[in-house]
């Protein structure tokens, strides 16, 4: 199997996936629409007592932490698609004919980036209207944006994984609450010394605060110390380990 083949197949089934998203662009809509609130929520209603000074202060805290909110909510509809496909008997279709096997997966792989990343500018165009500013240079901006698409490949496999495994409709996207409820206890909303004591202890030591702190000091044009190797650790580590299941559960799916 030649690589032009499956790169050719990955750019067509891409082009399928990404075509069912523009027919029923809510999807993206709906993404947003929750870390959106979140945001208006604790920023209008919260901030006041989370944190003193203006409210602009408080969306510069926050941002970081609603990105990533807003990427776990997202990638439930990876895997939801995906299941979907399989009960549906797309993919024993596409099985069927000289499709390169990788290009089915790494189509809703690359879909739930580029649908992820749409949400993403969306929120941040919320968070600018809010009074978020930043004076990140260039460099950081790309570097938040290479965070940002790791943090999203990474979780995108688990969703692959989950829709893989899934029985049920409610299976394939219900695993994404345990993710969009960690940013919860880390340092998204608050620091961490705020907290008692066990939950600071595991705040401090989850994959979450250590993408959060670095996205925040990039955003504030701050060193970055050594959350950046912390996180990129995490997110490596967990994006192989998510892969290798993921593709082993897709072999067994269509052997």
């Amino acid at each position: 199997m030649s690589t032009t083949h499956v790169v050719d197949d990955t750019v067509a089934l891409t082009g399928r996936s990404l075509r069912h998203i523009l027919r029923s662009p809510d999807t993206i809509v709906t993404t947003a629409v929750t870390p959106i609130a979140l945001m208006l929520l604790f920023t209008y209603v919260f901030g006041g007592a989370i944190q003193d000074g203006p409210t602009s202060a408080y969306v510069d805290y926050l941002l970081p932490g609603i990105l990533l909110i807003t990427v776990a909510s997202g990638v439930a509809y990876t895997a939801y698609r995906l299941f979907l496909d399989l009960q549906g008997g797309i993919v024993e279709r596409l099985q069927s004919m000289p499709i390169a096997r990788p290009s089915v997966l790494w189509a809703h792989v690359l879909t739930s980036l580029a649908a992820n990343l749409t949400s993403v500018v969306l929120v941040i165009g919320v968070a600018l209207l809010m009074g978020f500013r930043s004076g990140a240079s260039v460099a950081a901006w790309l570097s938040i944006l290479g965070v940002v698409l790791l943090f999203t490949l990474t979780l995108t496999w688990i969703a692959v994984l989950a829709g893989l495994s899934a029985q049920t409709v409610d299976g394939a996207s219900g695993f994404s609450y345990p993710l969009i409820f960690l940013p919860f206890i880390s340092s998204a909303f608050v620091p961490t010394s705020s907290m008692p004591g066990p939950v600071a202890w595991f705040a401090e030591h989850q994959p979450v605060t250590a993408v959060v702190d670095t996205i925040r000091a990039l955003l504030a044009g701050q060193p970055v110390g050594s959350a950046i190797w912390v996180a990129l650790a995490w997110l490596v580590g967990v994006l192989v380990l998510a892969y290798v299941l993921a593709v082993r559960a897709y072999r067994r799916k269509i052997t």
